[in-house]
């Protein structure tokens, strides 16, 4: 317990993996340390170079917006009380990491079952699909993502060669109504973040032409 009883609660930022048929959640996963720096970038879905002059300004639907972020996991802080963290002591950070490895691979089950399905004369086997991750940073930024690209460094390890430190570097792909429609529970939760961002951009002071140092266009 913390020795500041008035001392701001600290939420974690993290994914939750969804289930993409009825959006039962599975899964809760929070990073042990909040990343230092988010990088987001938006890519325009406008109507190309290509486009007839009467198209220049037409969007033809959210950007593509994309978050980067390094998180840190550790285990010193479980390997200095080992009678309480028995898995830490046994596995390290292994386990943590296997967790967030899920994210990019299909599950053994699911390849088995589509191996099943070929030697069983399946003309057409589709794609396996994975659980939906939702990006949950703070209240204000919760946002349904596909995992595009998920490297880890580890930087420490005990005596079984197991990770105890380790670096992992996230890209995230945010999935729009354009990718999962509106109908769908991750289209609704992209409107919500939509709505929630126009809602900010509301509340920022706007200027007159003075501040541009010009009486007006010309």
């Amino acid at each position: 317990m913390s020795s500041f009883p008035r001392a701001p609660r600290i939420i974690k930022a993290g994914l939750v993996l969804v289930d993409p048929d009825n959006a039962r959640v599975l899964r809760v996963i929070a990073l042990q340390y909040n990343p230092e720096k988010l990088t987001r970038s938006l890519q325009v879905q406008g109507a190309g170079e290509g486009a007839d002059r009467s198209e220049a300004l037409r969007l033809k639907g959210p950007a593509v917006e994309t978050f980067r972020l390094e998180a840190d996991i550790d285990a010193a802080d479980q390997l200095e009380f080992p009678d309480q963290h028995a898995t830490v002591v046994a596995a390290g950070i292994a386990p943590q990491l296997a967790v967030l490895e899920a994210l990019v691979n299909p599950s053994a089950e699911a390849l088995l079952s589509r191996k099943a399905l070929a030697n069983a004369g399946t003309l057409e086997v589709a794609p396996m699909e994975s659980a939906l991750p939702i990006f949950v940073w703070g209240a204000g930024r919760i946002v349904p993502v596909r995992v595009t690209e998920f490297s880890v460094t580890e930087e420490a390890f005990d005596t079984a060669l197991n990770p105890i430190n380790a670096k992992v570097n996230l890209s995230l792909r945010s999935l729009s109504i354009d990718d999962l429609g509106f109908d769908h529970k991750g289209g609704g939760l992209f409107m919500a973040y939509l709505q929630s961002r126009e809602k900010l951009a509301g509340k920022a002071a706007s200027f007159g032409f003075d501040a541009l140092g010009i009486g007006g266009l010309p």
